[in-house]
């Protein structure tokens, strides 16, 4: 290893600690002296970062141990042999590295750990899988920093629940990827850790608020990613980077700590992969580690299944009412509704069960009751000094609408609580699956979700975009978005399918006759190289 010892400088995280350098690729590396972590790469370019470019797709597949290969293939390939550990590990070192220098998606880099690959599952069904984990759940040895500038993270003493679980599948986690600040928005664009940006087109965000995740998962650099969903944090950058993105049943998985003490756990953990399969083996995998014994065990869906499903598809609300969809997104869920058509299974156009105006009223109200305890209670959750003057103007905000609506609360949670009992009657009376978009609007451009923007319009933009995600965490409702369109900037479009509670298995079916029928883009497809 080449290098020397010199002050780390600049960093918030390892501010003035002892460490050594090393280049990979392109990429500038700091290891601690007593650890083997090391803080989120600077790409040097004659000293600076290079400049984004708009317009541009970032496609990192080449020729190596990784091929083409989803997470399954690349397990498939290591247990026959015909590639080792260290080869995948190394090729999607490289990709990660490279994918990172355009898509500012990575906060912490794990290479070398993950070269020494001591901790892997052996008996996990992906074993040596390259993966991402997103920095809101901690990573033993390593910061969990929340996509804030508000507070500097300690290194984590243990891993999270949920990473325990992740691990337990064998995969091989090489960094931590990036999020908005406290996963609150639906874009990572960050004072301190910069844009994140859509491998499909850098010009476009890919949504949030698992941004990093999608990013590199969608550009190839790995095949899977951890995710999570209080809002549509898995679905929508699914949605925005062409992947498949499963919210699982509450409770499926391993729950976030501490999530589970909130008044409606809305957050629910997950992945991102790019293959159907890949995310049904995610969850056949990680059901080994724990199930939930009060849901249907979902056991490793291979296939799709031979009963027709009766589809709820909604009607679109004429333009200017809430939770109108764009002419764009209709088409590709009018199309969709065709093709299941086509596929035997029974379709029927509905209202929307609900008035979406105000379900979006009540829970930004309990969304800002989750950031109010950010701002107010952080010091205590992330056990670091949360310097309240650098938080973003739409976390301030929606702590502000709390506090002016603190008597409302309780009608707030009675209404969300109906809504809930209002969709969950739907799937008993008379509907399988509800079909609606994931984004009432196509993929956002970079600057839509602007943290620059004062809170009102950052507020309005984001429940415009996505009215047909939260009601899912409200009822803790299976929902997955599946890539089955493309809108007229040659973006991905995710169509998003709702099953009633421990119903995950039926949409992973479902899912596999979809992509049989209709298989989506890779972007390996569309593009050579990513340049």
């Amino acid at each position: 290893m080449a290098g020397q010892s010199r002050l780390l400088r600049n960093l918030d995280v390892f501010a003035r600690v002892v460490c050594e350098t090393e280049h990979v690729g392109s990429t500038e590396v700091c290891y601690c002296e007593k650890k083997t972590s090391w803080y989120s790469s600077r790409t040097r370019t004659d000293g600076e970062r290079e400049p984004a470019r708009m317009n541009h797709i970032v496609n990192v597949f080449t020729n190596d141990a990784l091929g083409t290969l989803d997470a399954v293939g690349v397990a498939e390939a290591i247990a026959t042999k015909k590639v080792s550990v260290a080869e995948v590990t190394d090729a999607a070192i490289e990709r990660v590295s490279r994918a990172n220098e355009k898509l500012s998606a990575l906060v912490v880099e794990t290479y070398r750990e993950a070269r020494l690959s001591y901790r892997l599952a052996p008996e996990g069904l992906l074993y040596g899988v390259p993966a991402l984990i997103k920095d809101n759940d901690d990573v033993r040895g390593y910061p969990t920093q929340w996509g804030t500038r508000a507070f500097r993270a300690k290194t984590a003493k243990k891993h999270s629940s949920f990473v325990k679980q992740f691990f337990s599948t064998g995969v091989n986690s090489l960094g931590k990827t990036t999020l908005p600040e406290f996963g609150l928005l639906c874009s990572a664009e960050n004072e301190r850790w910069g844009v994140t940006r859509n491998p499909w087109n850098t010009a476009f965000t890919p949504g949030g608020s698992s941004s990093g995740s999608g990013a590199m998962v969608a550009s190839g650099a790995v095949p899977i990613a951890t995710a999570n969903d209080g809002a549509g944090s898995i679905r929508i950058p699914a949605a925005c980077c062409g992947l498949v993105g499963l919210k699982p049943s509450r409770r499926r998985l391993v729950s976030m700590d501490n999530a589970d003490l909130m008044p409606i756990n809305i957050v629910h953990q997950g992945v991102v992969t790019r293959t159907v399969r890949d995310t049904a083996a995610f969850y056949a995998a990680a059901e080994r580690f724990y199930q939930n014994r009060n849901l249907p065990p979902m056991g490793h869906v291979k296939h799709a299944a031979q009963k027709r499903l009766r589809i709820a598809f909604l009607n679109n609300p004429t333009a200017g009412q809430a939770g109108h969809i764009d002419a764009d997104t209709y088409q590709v869920l009018d199309d969709t509704a065709r093709l299941l058509e086509s596929l035997g299974h029974h379709v029927e156009k509905i209202p929307i069960p609900l008035d979406v105006e105000q379900m979006t009223w009540h829970f930004l109200n309990y969304y800002g009751f989750l950031a109010y305890l950010v701002s107010q209670w952080g010091d205590y959750l992330y056990r670091s000094k949360v310097d309240r003057e650098q938080l973003e103007t739409f976390t301030m905000g929606l702590a502000r609408r709390f506090r002016r609506n603190i008597l409302e609360m309780p009608k707030s949670l009675a209404v969300l609580h109906q809504a809930a009992r209002n969709t969950e009657q739907l799937f008993v009376e008379r509907f399988d699956v509800l079909m609606a978009p994931v984004g009432a609007q196509k993929t956002p451009r970079i600057g839509y979700f602007s943290a620059e923007l004062d809170y009102d319009e950052i507020c309005k933009r984001a429940a415009d975009y996505a009215p047909y995600t939260g009601l899912q965490n409200v009822t803790g409702a299976p929902s997955i978005s599946l890539p089955l369109g493309k809108d007229s900037d040659d973006m991905p479009v995710g169509v998003q399918f709702t099953a009633a509670l421990g119903n995950d298995r039926r949409l992973l079916e479902l899912a596999y006759e979809l992509e049989a029928a209709k298989p989506w883009r890779m972007i390996h497809q569309v593009a050579k190289t990513s340049n």
